[in-house]
């Protein structure tokens, strides 16, 4: 099993592509850009590409849809670096775009803040759902898994779900449920093939993802992602079965991290 390369996309990844159905509930939640605006002609018609299938709905622009990807990458990584008051500024830099089209995607700090965590979130579901159905050995789907959501900043969510974050908002709750099964499913295969230990549940495996996945905001850690690796290997190492310890305490659910965070 090889662990995918870390990377900080600009575009839709393969990941995502090979996984569309949890990738287009997060696309969904997107506002609609403005229509392709057409010339007035006489007996002028949209182009076929701006038109939504049988329902006379324009669909975005793909430079709108790639300018959405690339504010939503950078802000994930300018959120990682510095927290979630990371300046607009900043984030705009790194999206390669004006402060103008920025604001024009995302008009305020808490709309940015939420599509991130609901970007990450769908991200992370549709690596959990990809394992699943393209490894054929359930160890392996949950290292490539933990990894990629590695690669994701999921860690980075944490510090974004602060007091004044909508946790109730019906968007969240979505993509909450999608990820929850998706990681449910995948952990509980491998311990049906006896792979993975039955004394750790998901609630086990997310806390140690996002402890192990995210640095200090606001320090230029070097190799972040080298250490972040490693370590989540050895901690991946024993989870496998037959287990060589007793653990303390119960298995944490996503329930247990709910009344916690959520």
């Amino acid at each position: 099993m090889k662990r995918p390369t870390a990377t900080v996309p600009a575009a839709p990844s393969a990941l995502v592509a090979n996984a569309a159905p949890a990738q287009a509930a997060v696309a969904a939640q997107a506002p609609a850009s403005e229509p392709v605006r057409v010339r007035e002609a006489a007996g002028a018609r949209a182009p076929r590409a701006s038109r939504g299938a049988g329902s006379g709905v324009p669909r975005p622009r793909a430079d709108a849809v790639r300018n959405r990807e690339r504010i939503l990458a950078a802000a994930r990584e300018a959120f990682v670096e510095f927290g979630s008051a990371a300046p607009f500024d900043e984030v705009a830099r790194r999206a390669g775009i004006g402060n103008a089209t920025l604001y024009r995607h995302f008009p305020d700090r808490p709309s940015l803040v939420r599509h991130v965590v609901l970007f990450v979130m769908g991200r992370v579901t549709a690596s959990a759902e990809a394992s699943l159905a393209e490894e054929s050995d359930a160890f392996a789907a949950l290292c490539r898994f933990t990894h990629a959501a590695a690669d994701e900043r999921i860690g980075a969510l944490c510090p974004m779900l602060a007091d004044d974050f909508d946790r109730e908002h019906p968007e969240l709750l979505a993509a909450q449920t999608a990820l929850e099964s998706a990681v449910e499913a995948l952990l509980a295969t491998g311990q049906d093939a006896g792979a993975i230990r039955t004394d750790i549940g998901v609630g086990d495996l997310m806390v140690a993802l996002s402890q192990l996945s995210r640095p200090l905001p606001g320090t230029a850690c070097l190799d972040t992602d080298r250490f972040a690796h490693r370590h989540l290997q050895l901690f991946l190492d024993g989870l496998r079965a037959p287990a060589r310890s007793e653990l303390p305490g119960s298995a944490a659910t996503f329930d247990d991290l709910r009344q916690k965070t959520m």
